[in-house]
C-alpha cells in the first residue's frame, strides 16, 4: 500500500513554529518561501521538523552574512577579509558623533554659503604628505582611474613598467584596472628589469602619464633594476609629463622608527624626490577607513577635482569624519607610534604577549582544553610590506581526532565569531591580533567549541 504524501506546512504554520528570530520578517520570509519552493520542486516527502531544521539552517546563514565585529587571532594584521586596520578610538567617536546628527559636510560656517566638500580633511592629507595640495576618493583603485582618465584623455598611453604590473586582493590585476579607465597601457623592460632608457624609449605624442606602482605586495631579488623616483620624475619634467606613483600602503611615518620594522616608502619620500602625484590607501598602514588619498601638485589636484567622474568617487561625510581623527591622531604624534590599534599591536612587546597566553593555557586546561603556548610569526597583511615577518605568541589547543573543521566553524558561529587557522595539527590563536579586551571572549567560545 503507498505512503500517504506528508503534506508541506502553510508559510504562517511554518512562521509560528520559527518564532522569534531576531532578523526582518521580510528576510525570514524570504527564506522560508525559498525553501518551500526548493522541496517543491524535488518533488519528495519531506517531514516538517527536518524542513523546520533546514529553514533555521539557511536563517543561521544569512545570520552569519551581517556585518558583525569578529575577533582576529590569525596573526595578520591588516587583514582584508576582516575589514583591515581597526579605527582609533577618536575615529569611532567621530563616526557616531557626525552619523547621528546634521553636519557642516558642505556648508561653510563663516559665510553661511555652500562649502568645499572635505577640505579640512584634504589639508590634513597635504600636511602629512609634505604636499602642495591632497584630495580624497573612495579607494585608491579610484584614484589611478581618477588620474588616468584626466591624464591620458587627449594622449591615451599611460607608461609603466613590466615588473610593477601586479595583482592586488580579490583578483583585481593592475593592468584591469588601468585599462578600465580607457587608458592604453605601453609596457616596457622586463619583468626583473626596467631602464631609465626603456622609459625614454617609450616616449611619444601619445603618451600622456607614466606611472610607477609600488611593488608592495610582493619583493623581488637577484638579477633585478628599476630606476629610482628622482630619474623618472626628471624624465618627465625634461618631457613635460607627469609621473604618478602608487604607493598603496599607506605609509605616512617611518615604520622603521616607530616600529622596528623594515622602513617603507612614504607619500612624502616620493614627493621629495620630485613625483608630481602620489596615491595611497586609508585602511592599510595609515589605520583609517577605506580611502584613496591623491597628493601632490596643487595644479593636479585642482584639475583632478573638476573631473566630472570625480562625483561618482568621493566620499561621504562617514570616511570624512574617520579619516579626519585618523590623521590628527597621526599629527598630535609626529615622530612616534600613533594611537592607533595598528600600531599598537605592533608595538606589544613579547613579554606582554606571553603573560596573556599562559592565563589562556591555565584556564583552558582547568576546562578541559589541551592547550599549550606556541610562537607564531605574524605578518602586516594587505599587500603591505610583504617580506616582514613579526614574531608572536600564541596558543595552540590539540584538536580531538578529525574534528578540526568542525570546531573551527563552532569558533566562527560563535558569539563573536573567532577566526583563527590550522598549523601541523593544531588550532592556532596568534594573540597579538586579538585585543586585550577580547580575551575573555575568546576564551568563553574556545572553551565551548571544544566541548564533546
Amino acid at each position: 500500500m503507498e505512503e500517504p504524501r506528508r503534506a508541506i506546512p502553510s508559510v504562517d504554520k511554518i512562521l509560528q513554529e520559527l518564532g522569534e528570530q531576531g532578523l526582518p520578517r521580510a528576510v525570514v520570509l524570504r527564506t522560508v518561501r525559498a525553501e518551500l519552493q526548493r522541496v517543491r520542486m524535488q518533488n519528495e516527502p519531506v517531514a516538517a521538523e527536518k524542513l523546520l531544521a533546514q529553514i533555521r539552517e539557511r536563517l543561521d546563514d544569512s545570520r552569519a552574512m551581517r556585518l558583525r565585529p569578529v575577533i582576529n587571532a590569525t596573526g595578520v594584521l591588516v587583514h582584508t577579509n576582516l575589514g583591515r586596520s581597526p579605527l582609533c578610538v577618536q575615529a569611532a567617536d567621530a563616526l557616531k558623533e557626525i552619523a547621528s546628527g546634521y553636519t557642516n559636510l558642505e556648508l561653510d560656517l563663516h559665510t553661511g554659503h555652500r562649502g568645499a566638500r572635505g577640505e579640512y580633511v584634504e589639508s590634513l592629507v597635504a600636511l602629512v604628505s609634505g604636499a602642495e595640495a591632497a584630495t580624497v576618493v573612495n579607494n585608491c583603485a579610484a584614484a589611478l582611474v581618477l588620474a588616468l582618465r584626466h591624464f591620458t584623455r587627449a594622449r591615451p598611453e599611460v607608461i609603466i613598467s613590466r615588473g610593477e604590473l601586479v595583482q592586488i586582493g580579490g583578483g583585481f590585476r593592475i593592468p584591469e584596472i588601468l585599462e578600465g579607465s580607457g587608458a592604453r597601457l605601453k609596457e616596457v623592460g622586463t619583468t626583473n628589469r626596467t631602464t631609465l632608457q626603456d622609459y625614454e624609449q617609450a616616449i611619444s605624442p601619445s603618451v600622456g602619464m607614466i606611472l610607477k606602482v609600488h611593488q608592495s605586495n610582493f619583493h623581488m631579488e637577484g638579477f633585478v633594476a628599476s630606476p629610482d623616483r628622482e630619474e623618472l620624475a626628471r624624465l618627465g619634467k625634461r618631457v613635460g609629463m607627469p609621473v604618478m606613483e602608487d604607493l598603496g600602503s599607506g605609509a605616512i611615518s617611518d615604520t622603521a622608527q616607530i616600529a622596528s620594522i623594515r622602513r617603507e616608502p612614504t607619500p612624502a619620500d616620493s614627493l621629495a624626490a620630485g613625483i608630481d602625484l602620489v596615491c595611497f590607501s586609508g585602511d592599510k598602514l595609515l589605520g583609517g577607513p577605506q580611502a584613496g588619498l591623491i597628493a601632490g601638485r596643487a595644479e593636479h589636484i585642482t584639475a583632478l577635482k573638476k573631473e566630472p567622474f570625480f562625483r561618482a568617487l568621493r566620499c561621504d561625510k562617514l570616511i570624512f569624519a574617520a579619516l579626519q581623527a585618523t590623521l590628527e591622531t597621526h599629527l598630535h604624534h609626529k615622530g612616534e607610534a600613533p594611537a592607533l590599534p595598528l600600531w599598537q599591536m605592533l608595538n606589544t612587546t613579547l613579554e606582554e604577549l606571553e603573560a596573556r597566553a599562559a592565563q589562556y593555557v591555565r584556564r583552558l586546561r582547568d576546562k578541559g582544553v589541551q592547550a599549550e603556548l606556541s610562537k607564531p610569526t605574524g605578518e602586516i597583511g594587505g599587500g603591505a610590506l610583504p617580506t616582514v615577518r613579526i614574531d608572536s605568541i600564541g596558543v595552540d589547543v590539540q584538536v580531538p581526532g578529525k574534528a578540526a573543521d568542525a570546531i573551527m566553524k563552532k569558533l566562527r558561529k560563535g558569539a563573536p565569531p573567532v577566526i583563527a587557522y590550522l598549523e601541523q595539527g593544531k588550532i592556532r590563536f596568534d594573540l597579538r591580533t586579538v585585543f586585550p579586551s577580547q580575551d575573555e571572549a575568546l576564551i568563553a567560545t574556545i572553551a565551548t567549541a571544544f566541548k564533546a
